[in-house]
């Protein structure tokens, strides 16, 4: 899975920086700071071929959904086709509710 590779990457790229502004004498907030935008730095270089696969392989996910999805509403709408066909060749006997077609309360 290539978007675990890269999030992995960029965390260590996070733990380096953190571990590098710490020797270097950075405390509290700002040695956050300038770690996450080195981090980012670093990997937008780095990383750019990790950062395409990764992207690419979301696409790839999120298209055989939307294809997942289509295959769902065929199958709805033939089994609704197929219902109604049913329901105009008339009902089997024995299907109707006793008090003229409408259900009855649950008690």
């Amino acid at each position: 899975m290539p978007l675990v590779t890269y999030t992995v990457l960029r965390l260590l790229l996070f733990a380096a920086a953190l571990g590098v502004g710490y020797v270097a004498g950075l405390r509290s907030w700002l040695l956050l700071l300038v770690a996450i935008v080195v981090a980012f730095a670093v990997s937008y270089v780095l990383l750019a071929k990790q950062k395409d696969a990764a992207a690419s392989w979301i696409a790839e996910r999120a298209e055989r959904r939307r294809s997942g999805d289509e295959g769902l509403a065929k199958v709805i709408g033939e089994d609704a086709a197929a219902e109604d066909s049913a329901f105009d060749a008339g009902e089997p006997a024995g299907t109707e509710h006793p008090d003229g077609g409408r259900p009855t309360a649950e008690r």
